[in-house]
Order: structure tokens, then sequence, then C-alpha cells
């Protein structure tokens, strides 16, 4: 029975038997690469606590068995991987998986104890996550991550962790299970789509950093509304995107993955870094500007404290929330005053022309009117050649949209 270690024999007892799972190399999933996995976790937690400091860097002794024995980055890539993983390995960026650590350990002699070390004893949380949940044959095949494993199903751990490896270290995917995050969905959401979607989103962003950093504050009515009036544009969208990564956020456009029924979300990455992910699932021009507007109120008001996320599915109605009726609202004023609404022929006149009329006097995209219209009329048939439909995602030629 595994058990936590508790004394210098428990913890030699346990590197015997480490050694010993490693030299047969179990296969994935199987129960002895389960032992191994948890035997592992709990000597880095044993050994961080015992003797921190005791033990070499497992990267530099890496490092110094390729130049010790006279070896090139090529040479690691049958022990790590690809090219790519091998670089991202030695420069710290990629966590050294156990398939890895198997065999570094088996053909360049590198003691267990030293590369066990890689595993961040706080991992023991890791138990909590079934990697086979995610949709991993989906985040393959957008190519989220690089793989050219056949058996995708069967390494769903080792490909996860590389998609999350992105983030940082996979501690960080963790932590991403463990956030305060508010969806609004009248349908379940599928927590393992949602939090690999969410991620992505997270690492795009990072891709591409941004040179203004957010300031908190920034986003309020008159903000949002400055945003709203590039909507008259019909490259608006993207004009949006870097009017907003000019005040430090980022825009990113990724299609939501299976039972996630997604539209936009806003993501606080840290205590002052906010993120709008859009899917784009409804290809309309009204539909994107509501979408960001609502996101942007959850930015002026409700991200933070207590709640780092907000997954919002908005073909269903608040439902009561308060947070959720304050941005639509908030969303609703930005895009189009209340005095100028009530005094319009729009609310009275389901025409094309009334829609237009109050379009130029909010200097706004008709569609947005429209869709108002729409809305306030509880009448979806009606207008539908003023929403603009297909008329978005094709400004996003980089957005890999699936058929």
């Amino acid at each position: 029975m595994i058990k936590v270690i508790k004394s210098e024999a428990e913890y030699h007892d346990a590197l015997g038997r480490i050694e010993k799972l490693m030299n047969g190399d179990p296969d994935e999933g199987t129960p002895e690469a389960n032992e191994l996995e948890v035997l592992t976790l709990l000597v880095a937690d044993y050994e961080s606590k015992r003797f921190p400091a005791s033990l070499p860097d497992p990267i530099e002794a890496i490092k110094f068995r390729i130049e010790q024995q006279n070896l090139t980055q090529r040479d690691m890539i049958p022990f790590i991987g690809s090219r790519s993983k091998v670089s991202e390995v030695l420069s710290g960026k990629r966590t050294l998986t156990l398939s890895m650590m198997r065999a570094l350990h088996t053909n360049l002699g590198i003691p267990a104890k030293v590369l066990l070390q890689e595993r961040d004893s706080s991992l023991l949380e890791e138990s909590e996550i079934d990697w086979n949940c995610f949709p991993v044959q989906e985040i393959v095949s957008r190519g989220w991550v690089e793989n050219r494993s056949r058996n995708v199903r069967e390494q769903a751990e080792e490909i996860m962790r590389d998609f999350f490896s992105q983030l940082g270290k996979v501690k960080a995917a963790v932590a991403m299970f463990r956030k305060s995050d508010h969806v609004r969905s009248a349908r379940s959401m599928d927590e393992y789509a949602l939090r690999s979607w969410s991620a992505r989103v997270v690492i795009k962003a990072r891709q591409t950093p941004l040179k203004t950093g957010f300031i908190t504050g920034t986003v309020d009515l008159d903000f949002m509304r400055e945003v709203a009036r590039l909507s008259w544009s019909e490259n608006g969208p993207v004009l949006a995107r870097e009017y907003l990564a000019n005040h430090g956020i980022p825009l990113i456009v990724e299609p939501h993955l299976p039972r996630t029924y997604l539209d936009g979300a806003a993501i606080l990455v840290d205590s002052n870094s906010p993120i709008i992910g859009l899917s784009l699932r409804h290809d309309r021009i009204d539909n994107f500007w509501f979408c960001l507007m609502h996101e942007l109120a959850h930015i002026a008001h409700h991200l933070g404290g207590d709640v780092s996320s907000f997954f919002d599915d908005l073909d269903v109605e608040n439902q009561g929330d308060q947070r959720e009726k304050e941005a639509d609202e908030l969303a609703g004023e930005a895009l189009i005053p209340r005095d100028l609404w009530e005094n319009s022929p729009a609310k009275n006149y389901r025409s094309p022309e009334a829609a237009e009329h109050l379009a130029k006097k909010a200097h706004i995209h008709p569609a947005i009117v429209a869709g108002r219209m729409r809305h306030h009329f509880h009448n979806y048939r009606i207008l539908n050649q003023l929403v603009g439909h297909g008329l978005v995602r094709r400004l996003f030629p980089d957005v890999k949209w699936s058929a």
C-alpha cells in the first residue's frame, strides 16, 4: 500500500522501487505506471522537506551528461521527443514527463532521484484530474499541441501535459481547475473542454505580448462606447481588437470546443491582466458586438476578487444572476444609449429603415440595431438581412474554422 514517506528507510525503499519500475518501462495507464507516478511525487515531496538543496538541478544534470558524453541536442531527440521539445526542456520552458525521465535514466544513466526533482510536489493535486476526459483528439486535430502518435487516447496524459506546459508548468493548469469561475449557460458545459479552451485562449494571448499593460479602471461606459463606434467600419471587429490591444486587453478569437456552447469569456490571468476570448459561434455582426460589450462589462465591474473568469452562453437569459443582468444592461447601453432607443422609431416599427435611422444617430453598425430589435420584439425572423450573417469570421483568416 502506497503511503506518505515519513522516514529515511521508507525514502530509500521508495527509491529502490522507483528504480525497479523505471527499468521495467511500464506502459502508460498500467498499475505499475500509476504506482511510479505516485511514488515520484511522494519522493519529491519528501526530498523538498528533508534536503531541498542537496541534489543537482535536473536540467543541469542533463546538460552535464550531454557535455560529458560529447552529445548534441539532436542526440537527445530519442529520449525527449522532437527537436523543439529538446530545446524547450533544456531552456526550462517545458517540464520533463515521466516517459522522458525513464528514457534519460535508462539510456544516459542520470539518477532517478535527480530527475524526479522536476516533479513539483504540489502536483499531488493532479490526482483530481482525469486526463482521459479532455477532448484530446480535437486538441490534436486543431494543432494546439505537436503530436505524431496514432494512439492519441492512450497518450492522453502526456499530450495534455505538453499542451498545458505552454502555460509554464503543469501546475499552472492544475491551478486553472481550482479557479473560481462563473458560467452562464442553461446547458451543462463540459468542464474539461471548457478548461482546454480557456487555456488555449491564455496561451494565444501570451504568444503575442502587448506593448501596453492594462490599467485598472480603464474600461467604463465611455470606453465601451468608443469601441462600439468602431463597428461602423466593415473591419470594425479587427479595429476593436487593435484598440483593445493598445489598452492592454488581448482579444483572442478561438472557436469553441464541442459541449461548451460558448460565445465569450472574460479571463483574469493574474491580478491585473484581463483577456477576452470570443468563439464567434454565431457568425453575425450583431452577435460579435454584443458579446464583446458583455465581456468588457465583466472586466469593468465583475472580474477579480472572488471570480477570475466568466464564461458566457449568451443564447440564454441572465437567469436572475445580478452580475449577468448588469453586464447585459451595460452592454446594451454602450451600444445603444437608452435615450436614443426610447425616442427611436426602431422601438415600435420593425422596418429596416427604422434600424438604419437609429444606427446613424448612434454611430454604430445597423446590424447592432437590428439585433436589438429582434430581441425587443422576441422575433428572430425579422431583419434577417441586416444582422450581418457570415461577415465576421472572414475578418480573422488566421483562425482555423471547422467546415
